[in-house]
């Protein structure tokens, strides 16, 4: 695949990867219009791009439609950040899991209700606890851990999404990974159109404390992934591997499309 506008990139401006457009470049611009989609009752399904996604997109047919049907796609890691800064075309770093807060913090007050949905029950009683301590007001109506082995697309997956609908939630935080939760979220945003779905990856167990954030440091010379490597090297080797080959394909395919400025 190449590095090539896809769908609803000539109306956002913004260069793709793997045929899938980054949708909105800016942070500000994003909350924005969440805002706008959750006071209207307006559905949405919100990934967060990042190169194990790309990988991922390569060899999943199943992945590729799921992100075809989601509404937004930001940029959720830095090699993906400079790709498109590299093809002349800047976007904002915008990680799911920093998006909790403001979205939160949304729902808390325009009144919607919010679901989690992944990760274990004791990581989401935990997460549900401490989120409703931080915003006063806040509805967490639903707390769905799916079983082991769940299957987005299957009897499972329905049965998720029929309690999410039964508890009236419009914003559900879905954190069960790629490409899990982005099969979820497009399945949801077609069945409930009054529900938004941010994919989010660990960004619930981070706040339960169940998995520990590369400090701000960290995060801020580019080298989270050295961290999370650090941590677990048996699981994430190969990844960060079959990452390192595809990007060196990718700058050269983000290079050939740059805009020229002026």
């Amino acid at each position: 695949m190449s590095f090539r506008p896809g769908p609803g990139a000539g109306a956002s401006g913004q260069t793709p990867s793997e045929g899938v457009a980054i949708t909105t470049p800016t942070r500000t611009a994003l909350l924005t219009q969440i805002a706008a989609l959750l006071a209207a009752r307006q559905g949405f399904a919100l990934a967060t791009l990042n190169l194990d996604h790309l990988v991922k997109l390569r060899r999943d047919p199943a992945f590729r439609a799921a992100y075809a049907a989601q509404s937004h796609v930001v940029a959720d890691g830095n090699p993906v950040v400079w790709l498109q800064r590299l093809a002349g075309r800047p976007v904002d770093l915008v990680p799911g899991s920093e998006l909790i807060t403001p979205l939160v913090a949304m729902a808390a007050r325009l009144g919607v209700p919010v679901a989690l949905l992944g990760s274990t029950e004791a990581t989401l009683a935990l997460t549900s606890a401490r989120l409703r301590a931080d915003h006063p007001g806040l509805s967490v109506v639903a707390c769905i851990a799916p079983p082991q082995g769940f299957d987005p697309a299957g009897p499972a997956g329905d049965a998720a999404l029929a309690q999410l609908a039964a508890t009236g939630a419009r914003l559900c935080l879905v954190a069960l990974g790629a490409p899990k939760q982005e099969v979820l979220a497009a399945r949801g945003h077609a069945l409930l159109p009054e529900t938004g779905f941010v994919s989010i990856g660990a960004g619930l167990d981070f706040i339960a404390g169940t998995q520990k954030r590369a400090p701000l440091w960290v995060r801020r010379i580019a080298m989270e992934w050295l961290w999370r490597m650090a941590l677990s090297p048996r699981r994430l080797a190969r990844r960060y591997l079959d990452c390192a080959l595809i990007l060196p394909g990718l700058a050269l395919n983000a290079w050939s499309v740059r805009t020229p400025r002026g």
